[in-house]
């Protein structure tokens, strides 16, 4: 049994997969080749923004969205506690400081309360000026972005939708990739729509953004190919992985997202009378990047975890320490206890196996064993 059935999903898609690669290989463009630009209208076409430029990870797509913000030394940029390192360190690799917030224990996602309220303590302080708020779709599910979007505003923060598992999620119709004043993707293999390397993917409606990032993709590039007019990255996403990429969403529309909710519908129906399922509210569509329960605490997950791996069932934690509590943020000087909704999910979660080639067969073996250990 895998975790993320990869492999399987190949098998589904062998011939158009391979024939796209191929049609690389024949005309030769590997750098920003036709099936970059095809993927690019493809994803604005799903997503309903205006513009999308694919870049070389989900990093460097956080990272050119703050670059071309203009966000630096002495600005502050409100991040939740409860996510992957890239969205904080991106902060740090443009001199600006990450400030941490906490999260709703029942959805993952930033508190907008906590974020307000650590936007206040920053103008109180005045060290720093407040510039940025990047809202993280964790696990599939989109950010409460109505009240985030609404206190950003009332505030003047730029919102930046940090997207990389939350692809194919959406609010009331309104689709992840869309929210904020730039959202960013990640197309990691694992992720709802993976590719097989690195992968990522910058979207906006402000033309202004569009053509300042089309610039910082490609080194700062001018209207000259040799003619640099700032500092940029060297951040293109490869032909061939556009082509990998292409059949990949034709098959993420037409019926990976729907197999991903039957199967997170199947789990809770069978697990939610004995652990806390998650909570997706409603209006909401999550693409379940992951399907993550929580349990009593850490013994109780270690032991879990033990007894599901001998009987071949892989499981995994995302994560088992929050930002504020990382060696690296220890000088920030966030004392443990300050965030703790944060810090009781780093302790609780488990995330079951998820993909859109499951079987109701394997579902059921895997609650089955699950209810078995409680």
């Amino acid at each position: 049994m895998e975790f993320i059935d990869l492999q399987r999903q190949y098998m589904e898609l062998e011939k158009e997969i391979n024939e796209g690669i191929k049609n690389v290989l024949e005309h030769g463009k590997y750098i920003m080749g036709p099936e970059v630009q095809q993927l690019e209208k493809e994803l604005c076409d799903y997503t309903g923004s205006k513009y999308c430029l694919t870049c070389a990870n989900g990093t460097d797509a956080l990272q050119m969205a703050l670059m071309v913000l203009d966000i630096g030394p002495g600005d502050a940029v409100f991040v939740p506690s409860f996510t992957f390192m890239s969205t904080a360190e991106v902060v740090n690799l443009v001199g600006a400081t990450p400030v941490f917030a906490d999260i709703n224990i029942d959805t993952f996602n930033l508190d907008p309360e906590s974020f307000e309220y650590a936007v206040q303590k920053t103008v109180s302080k005045g060290d720093l000026k407040p510039k940025a708020v990047i809202p993280v779709d964790l696990f599939g599910q989109c950010a409460d972005y109505e009240r985030i979007e609404s206190i950003a505003k009332k505030y003047g923060l730029f919102v930046i939708e940090d997207a990389a598992q939350g692809f194919g999620g959406s609010i009331n119709g309104k689709r992840a990739c869309s929210f904020g004043d730039i959202s960013t993707t990640s197309f990691f293999p694992a992720k709802p729509l993976g590719c097989y390397g690195d992968g990522g993917a910058v979207f906006t409606d402000n033309d202004e953004i569009f053509q300042l990032m089309s610039s910082i993709r490609v080194h700062g590039k001018g209207t000259m190919k040799y003619d640099n007019v700032r500092v940029g990255l060297n951040s293109r996403l490869d032909t061939i992985q556009a082509a990998i990429l292409l059949p990949k969403l034709h098959a993420f529309i037409s019926s990976e997202l729907e197999l991903r909710n039957k199967w997170a519908d199947l789990y809770t129906e069978l697990l939610k009378y004995k652990v806390r399922t998650p909570y997706v509210p409603n209006g909401y569509i999550s693409s379940w990047a992951q399907y993550t329960i929580l349990l009593d605490d850490s013994e109780q997950r270690e032991h879990i975890q033990k007894n599901l791996k001998a009987k071949g069932i892989p499981t995994n934690v995302y994560y088992t320490k929050p930002l504020h509590l990382q060696t690296v943020y220890l000088p920030l000087g966030y004392p443990k206890g300050s965030l703790p909704f944060s810090e009781e999910a780093s302790e609780r979660v488990l995330s079951l196996p998820m993909h859109p080639y499951m079987a109701e067969e394997m579902v059921t073996e895997i609650c089955t064993a699950l209810l078995a250990e409680l």
